[in-house]
């Protein structure tokens, strides 16, 4: 038994060591570098989750959280029909709010798919809606200019050979009930249903710019990379779309060509993320209220000053903003988002500068009180986003001789370099600081910028 034990565990070693040594493709740094410079430089993306749980409007996971069975849930099937959907008008709001990309989610976790596939009928065809959704989406989007991106959920709520786990709807308290369910489900038949769709959507629409993976969640009654069967499927992807940006959700973090990108979901992290000590690309994903898809009760909105921050802050760390919608089930986008977008894109029409194509400010630069600091290594200047207003005099430690000229951006309009002014100053200006005489009115903006010149 001792030499049996000893065995299998030498085989499990020989296995990990076998699937961490694993390669999807050799690329250097440059040309990754390369590969992603049109999103890094971009920023700001729209997210879209979208489907038959627009109907019931209680959250994109209600099917697991009022534990409704495949039967149940069909009723959203049958009378699925968005007669109000004008992809072309969600292009026109992206654009108008200072998105350059968008993903949009071709199959959720409830299984069902927007996109006309030939491996399954529960599809959008078979709906009232009666044709492909995503055909459409894609066709609206390019016409704008906006790069296009899917997402696809690896679980599956609705595939009867998805085997039950801990995150499924059926998933029960016992692991003898838990066996008895799992009778007859093969999880390497959906593996093979997974693939042929992920193929399918990496085939039938032209290049698709990124594509989200959707979820591992590894340990007790849970799925990892075997389970999907990651490695194949990413060298797959690889091979359909050379160009293409995946996320970091199959559990390839150990493999190289695995993943392009991490994915802080729904936080502000406090720093700029790193891997085995290196800064990697990074985006987070954020909803306008607390739910992904169309939750008509939901009352957690964020105010537009909340959204703007987290879109600079996460620049101001050298990251993107993937911002989710999630539109009615008669296809369009909720007046709450319509408004917060609009706010949005008032701001990107005159501030976008200090977005699109920075990044993170060399360390040499001080961030004064209440600000935050974006960097455009190609033009060399620097953007101050005053989240609160200062009095007249802003005091900028350690910037002398650094800056040139300075200007509010959203007017260009100079902002002297002097001396602090007032009656009562008692302060002096260090060695190396500058001041900035500025308005005693904060300008109509929700946060100004004052953009440097520098030397």
């Amino acid at each position: 038994m001792k030499r049996l034990t000893i065995l299998f565990i030498i085989s499990l070693i020989l296995v990990s060591t076998t699937f961490s040594q694993e390669r999807i493709w050799n690329e250097t740094p440059e040309q990754k570098e390369e590969r992603l410079s049109w999103w890094t430089h971009d920023r700001f993306g729209m997210f879209i989750h979208w489907g038959i749980y627009a109907m019931p409007a209680r959250h994109e996971w209600v099917m697991l959280y009022e534990r409704i069975s495949v039967e149940d849930y069909k009723k959203y099937f049958d009378l699925f029909d968005p007669d109000l959907y004008d992809p072309a008008e969600w292009a026109r709001m992206a654009r108008e709010t200072g998105m350059k990309y968008a993903v949009i989610t071709v199959k959720h976790h409830d299984g069902f798919c927007l996109f006309d596939s030939k491996y399954t009928d529960y599809k959008a065809t078979n709906t009232p809606a009666g044709r492909d959704l995503i055909r459409e989406w894609v066709d609206a989007f390019r016409a704008e200019g906006i790069r296009v991106g899917f997402y696809y959920s690896m679980i599956d709520w609705h595939h009867p050979h998805y085997t039950i786990d801990r995150i499924h709807p059926l998933n029960p308290a016992s692991d003898d009930e838990l066996r008895r369910l799992n009778q007859g489900r093969d999880m390497a038949i959906y593996r093979e249903y997974m693939h042929n769709q992920v193929r399918e959507i990496l085939t039938n629409y032209g290049q698709i710019d990124i594509l989200w993976l959707d979820y591992s969640f590894p340990g007790e009654r849970g799925k990892s990379a075997q389970d999907w069967g990651s490695v194949e499927l990413v060298k797959m992807v690889r091979e359909l779309q050379p160009g293409i940006i995946i996320n970091d959700r199959a559990d390839l973090k150990d493999v190289p060509g695995g993943w392009d990108f991490v994915t802080p979901e729904q936080f502000k992290v406090p720093e700029w993320p790193t891997e085995n000590g290196e800064r990697v690309p990074w985006e987070t994903c954020q909803t306008f209220s607390g739910s992904w898809g169309y939750y008509r009760d939901e009352l957690t909105w964020k105010d537009s000053r909340q959204l703007l921050g987290l879109l600079i802050e996460s620049v101001s760390k050298g990251g993107n903003l993937l911002l989710n919608v999630g539109p009615t089930a008669r296809g369009f986008i909720d007046h709450r988002a319509e408004e917060a977008m609009n706010k949005m894109g008032e701001w990107m029409k005159y501030n976008s500068r200090s977005i699109y194509g920075c990044t993170q400010a060399p360390d040499e630069f001080i961030v004064p009180e209440n600000s935050l600091l974006t960097y455009n290594p190609h033009t060399n200047r620097l953007y101050i986003h005053l989240l609160e207003y200062p009095l007249q005099n802003f005091h900028l430690e350690g910037y002398k001789d650094k800056v040139r000229y300075a200007q509010f951006l959203h007017d260009g309009s100079e902002i002297q370099i002097t001396q602090p002014a007032g009656h009562w100053i008692r302060q002096e200006l260090g060695e190396n600081d500058i001041n900035l005489r500025l308005p005693v009115v904060k300008p109509n903006v929700e946060i100004p910028v004052i953009e440097l010149f520098l030397r």
